[in-house]
């Protein structure tokens, strides 16, 4: 697995955002998005 600081900023953004300020239902929110582009992303993969 790649270390942190290999992964783009966008990433490392994302991550602190949801850290630090977003609230739950934006979380929830996030979840489905990034869940939805990491599904499609092994669909195409396979």
């Amino acid at each position: 697995m790649k270390c942190r600081d290999e992964f783009p900023k966008t990433i490392k953004k994302t991550v602190r955002y949801i850290k630090q300020d977003a609230t739950k239902e934006q979380l929830l929110e996030i979840k489905q998005i990034i869940e939805s582009a990491i599904n499609y992303r092994k669909r195409k993969l396979n």
